[in-house]
């Protein structure tokens, strides 16, 4: 049976049926046209790699097009809201729920039950999907589309300290012990942060704890003699751990909740700044429910006499409201990464401000 709160089993499912058809059609239009776009500015790079060619291009597709869903998704349910409300208005079918005795919440509660059911999929979607298409995209566009790594985990041009030493590689791949490091430069200074010894290898890998990192055919430069030798075996960076190098492995947009949650443990007992990574674990989670926050600030489109042009007003009123809502959004989401807001205060302040606009300005209006 259901609740009061909606209207009755037919009505619900016919608003329903239409409101879920027009995200699917907004959201494919956006998809498609998008994606053609990107394409146009992206099929020269992948194909100026030897070797790449349709295979590519249709790999290229298929990490791009998840990143796009998730990234409009919220848009095209406000769009279809719009599309909606606006249309029903026009067609007096608004006008016909509410002489049967339907307050406008009560005309949007199915609007909100799909935005909820939306959000639930989405979240799932952003967890399971677009994070790995997000991993392996920044991987493949880190060696210029030359080949997609086998571990999208695969990091490029990467550096680290190990006091005044620096460790350079041009890729780090794997995983704890298992790491290792390509086309390796490691550069021995002094106090003065003067280069005394440079030692190049192809490949370098853990050598276990205070030992540092373990070369094979090293070629070891000493500045002072300006003399190069060859070593089979060298252990450098006796400093440089595991989890330095793990610690710099941390993408937000590429991890799960679970694994951003680890990675968040792991910089705060190193003693390191969390907050722009705790904004967006709490995004995870916020970002999603817009979809749920949509159909309230989309529905003054669809209220209001339909003459005069004052539907196209209202509208335009709702999109205005809907667009403003991810323009605040990105820009907590901004201030919350360099602290000028609190992480939790980021992430769901611009949902509950407008969720009470979104509201106040239904029932000033409608109720």
């Amino acid at each position: 049976m259901l609740l009061d709160f909606f209207p009755s089993r037919v009505l619900t499912i016919y608003l329903a049926k239409m409101f879920v058809t027009r995200i699917v059609a907004v959201l494919a239009m956006l998809v498609l046209v998008l994606m053609m776009l990107d394409l146009l500015g992206k099929t020269g790079d992948i194909l100026a790699v030897p070797g790449n060619g349709q295979g590519e291009l249709l790999a290229y597709a298929s990490l791009r097009v998840p990143q796009l869903v998730s990234r409009f998704l919220p848009y095209s349910v406000l769009l279809a809201t719009i599309i909606t409300l606006a249309g029903l208005n026009q067609n007096s079918e608004v006008i016909a729920m509410k002489a049967a005795g339907l307050s406008a919440h009560q005309i949007l509660a199915p609007l909100l039950l799909v935005g909820v059911l939306v959000a639930g999929l989405s979240f799932a979607f952003n967890e399971r999907v677009v994070t790995r298409a997000n991993a392996t995209l920044k991987a493949w566009e880190a060696v210029d589309y030359a080949a997609i790594p086998a571990d999208p985990a695969t990091r490029s041009n990467v550096y680290f300290n190990d006091g005044n030493d620096i460790l350079m590689a041009a890729t780090a791949a794997g995983r704890g012990a298992d790491t290792v490091l390509t086309d390796v430069s490691f550069y021995e200074r002094d106090d003065n942060g003067m280069i005394v010894r440079q030692v190049d290898a192809a490949h370098a890998t853990y050598a276990g704890a205070d030992r540092g990192w373990a070369l094979t055919d090293a070629s070891v430069f000493d500045v002072g003699t300006a003399q190069t030798r060859n070593e089979a075996q060298l252990t450098v960076a006796p400093g440089l751990t595991l989890d330095q190098v793990e610690l710099r492995r941390v993408d937000a947009d590429a991890e799960t909740l679970p694994e951003l949650s680890r990675s968040i443990a792991a910089l705060q007992s190193a003693d390191r700044r969390t907050s722009e990574l705790e904004a967006k674990w709490w995004h995870k989670l916020s970002g999603p429910l817009s979809a749920v926050l949509m159909p309230l600030l989309g529905a003054v489109a669809g209220f209001g006499l339909a003459r005069s042009g004052n539907l196209f007003i209202r509208a335009v009123i709702g999109m205005a409201l809907g667009f403003a809502y991810f323009v605040v959004d990105n820009a907590a989401l901004a201030m919350g990464s360099f602290g000028g807001y609190p992480p939790l205060i980021a992430a769901w302040a611009p949902f509950f401000l407008f969720l009470f606009v979104g509201e106040t300005v239904l029932v000033r209006t409608e109720e």
